[in-house]
Formats: structure tokens, C-alpha cells, sequence
């Protein structure tokens, strides 16, 4: 019969104890259902919609949980066969669905006719066919040692306790990991001086120094903006940000102390071609104010300018 509807019990404890592995099951059916997107995509050479996808997936398992079912997940093995076997738009999914259904509800006493070790052989061909084994080897033999690291220690905590601690762990990791690469891509490198005028080279004004900010500014790489330095004979520093795609709050602190240790030493700070996210989070925290609208310039080439009217206007204020 069809299974009947029931609304779980919900307290503040039960919550609290489901949060763990429900967050877990929740990352793993949205990395499995939108990775057998990815393999129907290139059976068919067509492009799945992701949003659609795990909002009918969430409003499907919170059905199925309120029948008394368990969550599910875009099956793989059985997209594949969905599609090697004519399946081209969702019609072919749900009437897989109904198909299953009508197994359950109609079928299920000759299923369990079935001898066991028949099932069992059958679970075992599916097992050895979604181990993926040879990309295991594959990734051991051409990834990073860095992936093959979060690999093998997810791979034996899935073995020696089970999927959520591995989960769990594999993901830290794999976190730790993307900061250490991000902070090494973010790079703040002054620009080269020549004596002799060379074809294509800016123009820098005598007394001003031309800073290049490169990668994503956050708190793994905030010490990088420390590398801005000036001398006594220093009178503009520029920041070049158009390679910086976004900025955090210590990034931004570190910003603020470069600053302030230019005006310390009567130095004009200018900023050229500041991306859109750090420049809303510069407005919020006031620093655009701080160091005035008028030094925030759209390209380096309008810098430049503002620098070289800077430079001439104290050196007018000397003479």
C-alpha cells in the first residue's frame, strides 16, 4: 500500500542532533544529483539547470521524509541507463519514477521471490561498476599531492568509521587547502623603473610609486599589503586593484594601516580601477571617504595623471 503520511515530532534537541549528518546528506545527494547532471549533460550534449535541480530535489526529499522515506539523489547508474535507452527530457525520469513505484506497490511479493545470492551478485556488479577504481588509481598517479592528500584520508575515515566523519574531515581540508592556494596567488608587486624610455611603458611621475595588486585579498593573504613601502622622497603611492576580484575585512584593515602610515609620512594614496565588491565595502567601512573620492581613479592612465598634478603641486608648495 501507499505509504501514509505522518509529521515528524520536531524539538530543539532533535534539531540539533539531526543537524550533523543532515548537513552531510544534504552536501553529498546535491554533489551527486548535479554530478549526474554533468554525466547526462555529456551523453546528450545538452545543459541542465542547476537551481531547478536541487530545488526539486529539496522539495522531493522533504516529501519523502514526510511519508516516512529517506532522502534520495540523481542515481548515476540508472541516468546512464535512462539515457542509453532514449531518455532525453524529465518525462523520462518521472516515468522511471512511476515505474519504481509501481514495483514497490504492485510487484514487491515476486521480488522477494528472488534467491539472495542473485541480488547479491547483482549488488556487487553495481558496487564494482560505481567504485570507480581506475579513476582512483588515475587521480593517485596525475593529482596534486595536496588532492591526493584530502583523497586517501576521506577514502579511509568513508572505511575505518563512516561517510559523515569523512565528510566532514574532507571538507575542512579541502578548505584549508583552497585558502593556502588563494593566498599564494594573491601577490602585491611594485612596478620596475627604467632609466632608458622603452615602446609601451607608462609613465611615472618622479616621486610616486606604482603598486600591482594581483588575486583575491582576505585575511590567509592580508599581510601581503605589508610589502607596500615608500622612502622620504615618496610623495604618491598607487594601488593598481583591477586584479583584485574581492576583499575582506582584514584585507581591508591592513589597507587601512597603509594608509594611514602614508599620511603619517605626507603621502597621497591613490587607487586605481577598484573592482565592485571592494569598492562596496570600502564606501561602508568610510574609507573611500577617508582617502577621498577624488584619489579613487576608473584606470591606472587617470592615476598617473592625478599623481603627476599631485607631484607638481608640492613641488610648486617648496619652491
Amino acid at each position: 500500500a501507499l505509504p501514509g503520511f505522518h509529521l515528524p515530532a520536531l524539538s530543539l534537541a532533535a534539531v540539533k542532533d539531526a543537524i550533523p549528518n543532515a548537513f552531510t546528506i544534504a552536501v553529498l545527494a546535491a554533489i551527486e544529483s548535479l554530478l549526474s547532471c554533468v554525466v547526462a549533460d555529456g551523453m546528450i550534449n545538452g545543459k541542465h539547470r542547476s537551481d531547478m535541480e536541487l530545488v526539486a530535489q529539496g522539495a522531493g526529499n522533504i516529501a519523502s521524509g514526510i511519508f516516512g522515506g529517506i532522502p534520495a539523489t540523481g542515481a548515476i547508474a540508472r541516468t546512464a541507463a535512462n539515457v542509453k535507452n532514449g531518455g532525453r527530457t524529465p518525462i523520462a525520469g518521472m516515468v522511471h519514477s512511476v515505474v519504481l513505484l509501481l514495483i514497490l506497490i504492485v510487484l514487491m511479493p515476486y521480488a522477494a521471490l528472488i534467491p539472495m545470492p542473485a541480488i547479491a551478485a547483482i549488488l556487487f556488479m553495481v558496487a564494482y561498476n560505481m567504485c570507480g577504481w581506475r579513476e582512483f588509481v588515475t587521480l593517485l598517479k596525475t593529482a596534486p599531492k595536496s588532492d591526493i592528500f584530502v583523497l586517501v584520508t576521506t577514502f579511509v575515515l568513508t572505511v575505518v568509521f563512516d561517510l559523515v566523519v569523512a565528510i566532514e574531515i574532507g571538507f575542512m581540508l579541502a578548505v584549508i587547502l583552497f585558502l593556502k592556494r588563494m593566498s599564494d596567488v594573491a601577490d602585491v608587486r611594485s612596478w620596475e623603473y627604467v632609466e632608458e624610455e622603452r615602446e609601451g611603458l607608462r609613465i611615472v611621475p618622479k616621486g610616486t610609486l606604482v603598486y600591482e595588486l594581483e588575486g583575491p585579498m582576505f585575511f590567509a593573504a592580508a599581510d601581503k599589503f605589508l610589502s607596500v613601502s615608500a622612502d622620504k622622497n615618496t610623495k604618491v603611492v598607487i594601488l593598481r586593484m583591477s586584479d583584485v576580484p574581492a576583499m575582506d575585512v582584514s584585507a581591508l584593515r591592513k589597507l587601512e594601516e597603509v594608509y594611514r602610515s602614508c599620511k603619517r609620512k605626507n603621502i597621497t594614496l591613490i587607487l586605481s580601477h577598484v573592482t565592485e565588491q571592494p569598492r562596496r565595502m570600502m564606501e561602508k567601512a568610510g574609507f573611500v571617504v577617508d582617502v577621498g573620492s577624488e584619489n579613487f581613479c576608473e584606470s591606472i592612465e587617470t592615476a598617473l595623471r592625478r599623481a603627476e598634478q599631485l607631484c607638481q603641486k608640492q613641488s610648486r608648495k617648496k619652491m
